[in-house]
């Protein structure tokens, strides 16, 4: 099958006029996708966490050339997270009320890969911390008004059935995307014998600004690939549609609405809040840390402008690249094993694997064995992108998905915001400054998120069409 063929039916629905299309959407069922189809849907998520992948990989060994110490580096995340606190539920609930000839999510993935891509190229070209900070600051906000879509996108577009495949390859393409994203400066200096530095000490190494160019025109193409193979159904009733929308308008209105969906949250969704929340405690204690914890702890480097270190933190990129691969490599397993298990003992177990794959850190000291730990965190965070999100799409009304999935990434941007404005304490007054130490703090955190899922309930069992 061709990757670009759309859903059966889909080209004669958009074709007809919107009175028949109407009548026929409110008793419409979403037919089942193709591999291809899915394919094409998830494709987008490519491109985001390539620019995701970059900013994570590289972000603080930048803070650190342009002269930050290591208990400055969270404070200097904290804008990105609190900007996501605000921007994915006011993009998701604007989604839910928008239809026009791009569709109901694809105009916010196009605005948001538009802006991602531009900071992008402007961000590895800091001159000064106070830059790169307000740089980091809009790309992580760009990021989010696409990636809060994409997970609506395939609650809206594929039945429940398919709903753990879908997020299955969304994790397929997040590993895949981060693994390009993670090497990508390793491979330029070690591969194509690229040089890094400039004669500037202050300068950000050449092959990195060069992976971020190459990021921009990864991050806008995969989306405009979505985009372009992937339509939308219309809303259901769209009569219905037009007098919500006409009747709820004005930003005190929508706000009101997104704190209404937030004491009417399902239950479900009340509960797999602090999974979340512990969950990427953790994964957040490793980005900030891991790349510069290799430099300074596995290579020995003491100077950041030094070869020694930037090849830790290089390093450091390879076994990112690694975790992202195993994550790509298992979400083609996931669907299987969450049917065999369930989808919350699958969890369960992955979230395990990734919290001894962290802790394990602080007994290696060499820097081959150092990627085995990877294995683990790259199992965590293939569940962690597509298991909570199956089992909350199941609960959730469709009229309010994407309100629902940008207020759920409350529960990612808090513990980031936790780690930027208390971290830099942690690491001065208990951690002494010890990198390794807050790698273990981040299996501990995962641990606890294994054991909060256990009290969460599946709303419904996976379909035997779930492949």
């Amino acid at each position: 099958m061709n990757p670009s063929q759309t859903a059966p039916g889909l080209e004669r629905a958009e074709a007809i006029s919107p009175e028949v299309q109407t009548k026929r959407t409110k008793h419409f069922r979403k037919p089942t996708r193709s591999f291809w189809q899915i394919w094409n849907m998830s494709f987008g998520f490519f491109g985001i966490q390539f620019g995701w992948g970059l900013q994570m990989a590289n972000m603080s060994a930048i803070y650190e050339y342009l002269g930050a110490r290591a208990d400055q580096i969270p404070i200097l995340w904290l804008a990105a997270p609190l900007t996501g606190m605000i921007i994915q539920p006011i993009i998701g609930h604007a989604s839910d009320r928008t239809w026009g000839r791009l569709g109901r999510r694809r105009p916010y993935f196009l605005a948001g890969a538009i802006l991602a891509s531009t900071m992008l190229l402007l961000m590895p070209n800091s001159s000064a911390l106070w830059m790169a900070a307000c740089m980091l600051w809009i790309l992580d906000a760009s990021i989010n008004v696409s990636m809060e879509p994409f997970r609506a996108f395939v609650a809206d577009i594929l039945p429940e059935g398919q709903r753990t495949s879908g997020f299955a390859m969304q994790s397929l393409f997040i590993g895949l995307g981060a693994v390009v994203a993670s090497a990508l400066p390793w491979l330029l200096t070690n591969v194509f014998h690229m040089h890094q530095f400039s004669g500037d000490p202050h300068a950000v190494p050449s092959t990195v600004r060069l992976s971020f160019y190459i990021g921009a025109a990864a991050f806008i193409g995969a989306v405009l690939w979505t985009i372009i193979t992937t339509p939308e159904y219309p809303p259901e009733d769209m009569e219905a549609f037009k007098a919500l929308k006409a009747q709820k308008t004005g930003l005190a209105a929508n706000v009101k609405e997104i704190f209404a969906a937030i004491s009417e949250m399902p239950d479900t969704m009340r509960k797999l809040g602090p999974v979340q929340l512990f969950t990427w405690l953790g994964l957040f204690c490793m980005w900030l840390y891991f790349p510069v914890a290799v430099a300074h702890n596995v290579f020995g480097a003491e100077d950041p402008k030094s070869p020694l270190y930037e090849a830790g933190v290089d390093w450091g990129g390879i076994c990112f690249a690694l975790y992202s691969a195993v994550c790509f490599a298992f979400s083609f397993a996931l669907p299987g094993l969450a049917r065999k298990l369930g989808r919350k003992h699958t969890h369960t177990l992955c979230l395990i694997c990734g919290a001894l794959g962290l802790m394990s850190v602080a007994v290696i000291h060499n820097k081959y064995v150092l990627l085995l730990t990877m294995v683990g965190v790259g199992i965590a965070w293939a569940s962690t992108l597509s298991m909570p999100y199956a089992v909350l799409a199941a609960s959730l009304p469709p009229d309010r998905t994407g309100v629902y999935m940008g207020i759920f990434n409350f529960f990612i941007v808090t513990p980031e915001i936790l780690a930027s404005l208390f971290f830099g304490w942690i690491m001065i007054h208990l951690l002494h400054n010890n990198r390794i130490y807050a790698i273990i703090a981040g299996g501990v955190f995962m641990l606890i998120a294994a054991a909060l899922m256990q009290r969460v309930r599946d709303p419904r069992t996976l379909s035997v069409q779930d492949v």
